[in-house]
């Protein structure tokens, strides 16, 4: 009996939440995300522009290197299979 007590006292009770969509849920999470926004520090322009050449030339170095990689590769591959 004290089994069966138990099944009981632990019946899933489904609560009535809001739907997520609802207009009253999407202006609080609109309002949420304008506070959250608000907290970002933003790079300086000068900040901005030596992270993102740093970026351009890894890249250009990166895909050389992988250039070359693959040239030699092919050329090595082409010449066993001759």
């Amino acid at each position: 009996m004290a089994a069966k007590a138990k099944s009981k006292k632990n019946k899933n009770v489904k609560v009535d939440e809001p739907s997520p969509y609802s207009p009253a849920q999407i202006k609080k999470f609109v309002a949420e995300v304008k506070v959250e926004f608000l907290k970002i520090v933003w790079p300086d322009k000068k900040m901005t522009l030596g992270l993102t050449g740093i970026v351009v030339a890894l890249t250009v170095v990166i895909s050389i290197y992988l250039g070359t990689v693959d040239l030699v590769l092919g050329k090595v591959v082409a010449s066993v299979l001759r």
